[in-house]
């Protein structure tokens, strides 16, 4: 395949080295060697420091949709009460992944443009008095971010038992307190700010959301339930990918060894330079508000003057390969990915400079 010397895609990131090599062993059985257990235990502590928590964290083979899917349904029953706060394709997904396992959902939506109101939602759930709440806390279609820290607060004050939150384009890029923010079941990937392959999903469950999980019984591929004593029994629901699980581990170790506050700084102090530059061009953000813009993507309205696939292959021809969005944003946004490591500003502004050369 054709390789790009600049990539600024918003995920999956561009895999460093380390990662690389790091799976690139011929690993014997991971259901059978007490070498992958000890690592899994290692990943586990590493991923609680950088998303901030005390929880177990169930690492799931697949893409983090599986975590998403799993987390969903191994929690809820049907008619549940679930309020959706939905800000962008992936908070409205969400929704309406809650009602095929027939959740009664209400949404609390605002447009693709703009982050969550933390009163509208406080008014909501006493409305409507959920089971859980949902929300995801940087919307990578548009650049969003939430205000889950805030969101977190009414969840608690108003008694709801679940609160769900989609981190997977935040962990490891932006401030995430998974304990403190009151978060229960909270989702990442291997793919975004973490630099790894997109082949794990991973949940960290909180002791209420392992007692909803008891109770609703679910059980398949995705179920969370048997992640609980998975390590302590030695025995996962399925041959876990050891090579997926060692490249992660290398993935944690590089965040962790440039320190978790410096890499978050580093990440917010690129973003600030992307909306500068982009401004400099006369381009205009996607979101309303700048403060909504989040630290691992910058969305981009498409210049009225060119399509976003004729910037596209220009941006290609230049060696640099950025993001259309999806949804209904389609062809109006494009976006650029400085998460994991592509959160460097020297990267971006060979990006950016081709950028300005196009449109100049």
């Amino acid at each position: 395949m054709k390789r790009y010397p600049v990539p600024l895609v918003p995920g999956p990131t561009a895999v460093p080295p380390a990662v690389l090599e790091a799976g690139h062993y011929d690993f014997g059985s991971a259901d059978l060697e007490e070498e992958f257990f000890d690592q899994y235990a290692r990943v586990e502590e590493k991923l609680r420091a950088i998303i901030q928590t005390r929880n177990r964290i169930a690492i799931m083979s697949g893409e983090a949709m599986v975590a998403l899917w799993g987390a969903l349904k191994s929690t809820l029953s049907p008619g549940d009460r679930v309020l959706s706060v939905a800000t962008g394709v992936f908070g409205y997904g969400i929704a309406e992944m809650a009602r095929t396992i027939t959740a009664e959902v209400t949404v609390v939506g605002f447009g693709h443009d703009e982050a969550a109101d933390a009163e509208q939602v406080w008014a909501a759930i006493e409305t409507f008095r959920p089971k859980m709440v949902t929300m995801v806390h940087v919307e990578t279609p548009s650049g969003v971010v939430n205000p889950v820290a805030k969101v977190g607060e009414a969840v608690r004050a108003l008694g709801v038992p679940l609160f769900y939150v989609d981190a997977v384009a935040a962990a490891g890029g932006a401030e995430l307190a998974t304990d403190a923010w009151g978060i229960d079941l909270c989702l990442v990937g291997s793919q975004k700010c973490l630099s790894a392959p997109p082949g794990l999903g991973m949940v960290a469950v909180s002791d209420r959301a392992w007692e909803e999980i008891d109770k609703t019984g679910y059980q398949g591929y995705d179920a969370l339930a048997p992640f609980r004593e998975a390590l302590d029994r030695r025995w996962f629901p399925y041959t876990p990918c050891w090579q997926a699980i060692a490249g992660l581990e290398a993935a944690c170790d590089r965040i962790l060894s440039l320190g978790l506050a410096s890499v978050i700084q580093d990440h917010a102090e690129v973003a600030a330079h992307t909306r500068h530059r982009l401004r400099q061009m006369g381009l205009c953000l996607f979101p309303r508000h700048e403060a909504d813009c989040a630290p691992t993507v910058t969305a981009v309205r498409v210049p009225d003057a060119v399509s976003w696939d004729d910037l596209d292959r220009r941006l290609r021809a230049e060696g640099v390969v950025m993001g259309g969005s999806i949804g209904p944003l389609a062809g109006g946004v494009f976006r650029i990915g400085h998460m994991g490591t592509q959160a460097d500003l020297a990267l971006v502004d060979t990006g950016l400079d081709a950028l300005a050369r196009i449109l100049a």
